[in-house]
């Protein structure tokens, strides 16, 4: 999942200084719980924001809209009619639905409410670990499932560097080194041949590329093109 974070009331007022009608804007599904990014959070949100006008003596009209995905078109049009009334939108949604939004809606300032943190899991209730840096070369299929680009502060490929010990990480204290846990898995189950060969430094182009990355996944029903 997505795991974001709400951005600091004080920078979201920034953002929006000058404006007196804005959208407040949460994206339904995607990013984890929907706690802070769902109908609630955008209802929390416009709450404080008009509280904190209130103690300036300011006022403004808030305009609030959840979709159930900032990230997908067919989902941002249905607030065509909205983005009429206001001069700056507030998304409580990761990067991407900021980005889309703004793409479409080139006129009307757009703000992210959010901070993206990381793909993570949920371990229970209110804990999120990261776990997938989406570089666009998975290579767990030879790491016993654990990805050394994520979990290792280095991003060592061929094993620990000379830092560890006792299977920890030196850069950040308690932290288990990756390699460590790799070893010990492959070896368990008699595959420690996997580790044989020496990789190549990291083709780091597979996540950076040049700009945008775009990826079609095949051509849709009807279409002849």
């Amino acid at each position: 999942m997505i795991v974001i974070k709400r951005k600091p009331l004080e920078e979201i007022l920034g953002y929006i200084e000058g404006h007196d009608k804005i959208l407040v804007l949460g994206c339904q599904e995607c990013p984890y719980g929907c706690a802070t990014a769902g109908g609630d959070a955008v209802k929390r949100l416009a709450e404080e924001i008009k509280n904190k006008m209130r103690d300036l003596g300011k006022s403004i009209e808030i305009l609030e809209k959840t979709l159930i995905r900032l990230c997908e078109l067919r989902y941002v049009k249905g607030i065509n009619d909205l983005i009429k009334e206001v001069k700056a939108v507030v998304t409580l949604s990761c990067g991407v639905g900021v980005n889309l939004i703004a793409d479409i809606y080139s006129e009307i300032e757009v703000y992210p409410g959010m901070n993206t943190l990381f793909l993570g899991a949920e371990l229970r209730e209110g804990i999120y670990i990261e776990k997938c840096r989406a570089c666009g070369d998975c290579i767990v299929g030879y790491t016993a499932g654990l990805c050394p680009i994520t979990r290792c502060p280095k991003n060592m490929l061929n094993g620990p560097c000379g830092g560890s010990k006792n299977g920890v990480c030196e850069v950040r204290k308690g932290l288990p080194c990756v390699w460590y846990q790799i070893i010990k898995r492959l070896k368990k189950r008699g595959k420690l041949e996997k580790l044989m060969e020496i990789w190549e430094a990291k083709d780091w182009r597979s996540l950076y590329g040049e700009g945008v990355r775009e990826l079609r996944e095949g051509l849709r029903v009807g279409n002849k093109n």
